[in-house]
């Protein structure tokens, strides 16, 4: 598999290529790191390569239904829209918005 390099970053907001749902990306997977079950639950013609980064996002629907989403690199594109994502999981893991990325929480022990 291929060595790949994360284009999008942790705090940043994307969009779907195909299905126009924006998220938050929280965690990144430098290759799939999914369930063979899942991976094999999308259809033959739709299913990604496995050897890209695959985004963990706090997912938002058109019609504002939150979810989580994991998504392959070649269906991300970068969200310029400005509008703000409102997802219940947001504070869990952002402290708020800079220069429009979402900041991660400092953790603390």
């Amino acid at each position: 598999m291929l060595n790949a390099t994360a284009r999008f970053q942790i705090g940043q907001i994307v969009c779907h290529k195909k299905y126009g749902f924006r998220g938050i990306i929280f965690d990144v997977d430098p290759e799939f790191g999914n369930t063979e079950e899942w991976y094999e639950s999308i259809p033959k013609e739709s299913r990604p390569r496995k050897d890209q980064p695959f985004y963990h996002l706090l997912a938002e629907s058109q019609d504002k239904t939150t979810y989580i989403a994991y998504v392959s690199e070649q269906n991300l594109l970068s969200d310029d829209s400005d509008e703000p994502i409102m997802h219940p999981g947001i504070s869990e893991y952002f402290d708020g918005v800079q220069d429009g990325c979402y900041v991660s929480r400092t953790k603390t022990n």
